[in-house]
């Protein structure tokens, strides 16, 4: 008897290297295009369909898993895809509408083969409840899907990353274009955050990956803790070249910022200056013609007769 876990099932190799596809003879490039674009389908109709972005990513997570264990050359990519939408969103409880799921994913894909929306059927509902079943029975009833999004935003915290400009977004993104890919099949959900939040922040990886989710934890601490008290141990590639990166990085930026404000200055020294010698220049103008007619006035006073008196 298996023992209960929390954590996601991962793949071995021999399942990853040989897939159900593979054996019905389907290219591998076109089995890795056809789930990405199972999982497009799956983002655009959860967003079409307002579900919350973990019943998305749950939906594509199952949807990977289950293609490791059945082909493409028996099941369908639009079906499995709403099946796992559906199952996903009430296992999220987010339940949507087996009408609306249909109706959106119909649009979808008319609207990407560029064909008109035309009106469904009723057999369409009875796909989608067998796909949901598929699921159910291929994956054993284990639809327990552990995402690192938590995980991610905790990390973000303790290496006080959390308001940093670019860091946050560009982390979350990289978990959201992950689910495209197998590696949330292949690795736990610590690993696959503190990866990504690795290769912004220029850490190194230790050189005895994969980690436990313990070893990987204990790393995190230690770099913390060096951080903190400032420790700068030139043997510790994993944390030198990391701080260096950064602090340059900074330094660099805070420099640019500088620059940028003198120039500014400058530029407003200067129109101030050009400001002010257009005005020095239109006052000695005023003045040579005040000048100029003045002396003008003085020679048609001189050129008079004088008055004589009777």
């Amino acid at each position: 008897m298996s023992k209960l876990s929390l954590q996601n099932a991962i793949l071995a190799y021999e399942q990853l290297e040989t897939t159900p596809s593979k054996k019905d003879n389907i290219p591998e490039e076109l089995e890795d295009e056809l789930r990405r674009l199972g999982c497009d389908f799956i983002q655009s109709a959860g967003i079409l369909l307002r579900l919350p972005q973990v019943a998305m990513a749950t939906a594509q997570v199952l949807f990977q898993r289950f293609f490791y264990v059945a082909s493409l050359k028996k099941f369908s990519v639009r079906d499995i895809g709403m099946g796992a939408l559906f199952l996903a969103s009430k296992v999220s409880e987010a339940p949507c509408k087996i009408r609306d799921l249909i109706n959106v994913y119909h649009y979808l894909i008319r609207s990407y083969c560029g064909k008109s929306i035309e009106p469904l059927e009723y057999l369409g509902q009875d796909a989608l409840v067998i796909a949901e079943m598929q699921i159910l029975k291929k994956l054993g009833f284990n639809v327990h899907v552990q995402l690192p999004y938590g995980l991610m935003v905790n990390y973000l915290k303790v290496l006080e990353l959390t308001d940093h400009e670019t860091i946050p977004q560009k982390a979350w993104g990289y978990l959201n274009d992950s689910l495209r890919t197998n590696v949330y099949v292949c690795y736990q959900p610590a690993t696959v955050a503190s990866r990504h939040i690795m290769r912004l922040y220029a850490i190194r990886l230790p050189s005895n990956l994969p980690l436990s989710l313990d070893e990987l934890d204990d790393y995190l601490k230690n770099y913390e803790d060096r951080r903190k008290a400032g420790i700068n141990d030139k043997n510790d590639k994993n944390v030198v070249d990391g701080e260096i990166k950064w602090d340059k990085e900074d330094k660099e930026d805070k420099q640019d910022k500088d620059n940028k404000k003198d120039k500014e200055v400058k530029v407003d020294k200067k129109d101030k200056e050009d400001k002010k010698d257009k005005e020095d220049i239109l006052d000695k103008v005023d003045k040579e013609d005040k000048e100029d007619k003045e002396d003008k006035y003085d020679k048609d006073d001189m050129g008079q007769a004088p008055m004589v008196e009777d």
